[in-house]
C-alpha cells in the first residue's frame, strides 16, 4: 500500500536514534493528532514494549511554548480511525482536525479528506486503522 505521508520531522533520523539508544527497531508510522485536536505528531512503533514505560507507540512533537521537541505515549492511535482517500494508487489521510486536503485524480474525479481523528469529512475516502505498526483496511 502506498501512503503519502507529511512528517513534521526526518524520521529517518529519530527512527536511528531511539532504535540505537532502545536496542530494538522503530519505525515510522504516520503523522497523526491523538486525543488533544490540532497537535500532529509522528508515530513511531516498536514490536516489543518499552521496558519502563510499557508502551509499544510513541509519538514526536514540536512543543512551542517550550520551543522544544517532546516525546509521548501513543498506543491509542489504535483506537483510532483513519479515513483516506486513493489518489491514483497513492493514499492520503489528514493528520490533524482541519487538516483539509483536496485532490482530483486522472479520471478527473474530485476528492478531499479532512478531520484527522477527530472526524472525518470529505469525498471518496475509505476507513482504515493502525495494527502492529501498519495501517490496514477497517
Amino acid at each position: 500500500m502506498n501512503i503519502k505521508h507529511d512528517p513534521l520531522f526526518n524520521v529517518s533520523a529519530v527512527e536511528k536514534h531511539y532504535s540505537e539508544q532502545d536496542g530494538v527497531p522503530v519505525k515510522y508510522v504516520c503523522t497523526s493528532e491523538l486525543a488533544r485536536s490540532n497537535l500532529p505528531m509522528d508515530i513511531f512503533y516498536r514490536e516489543t514494549p518499552h521496558p519502563e514505560f510499557g508502551n509499544r507507540y510513541f509519538g514526536v512533537f514540536y512543543e512551542s511554548c517550550q520551543d522544544t521537541m517532546m516525546i509521548t505515549g501513543a498506543d491509542t492511535i489504535e483506537e483510532t480511525d483513519f479515513a483516506m482517500v486513493d489518489v491514483d494508487g497513492e493514499w492520503h489521510y489528514s493528520s490533524y482536525r482541519h487538516d483539509y486536503k483536496q485532490f482530483k485524480d486522472s479520471n478527473g474525479r474530485h476528492l478531499a479528506i479532512d478531520g484527522g481523528r477527530a472526524y472525518a469529512r470529505g469525498a471518496g475516502y475509505e476507513f482504515f486503522k493502525i495494527k502492529d505498526g501498519e495501517i490496514v483496511p477497517n
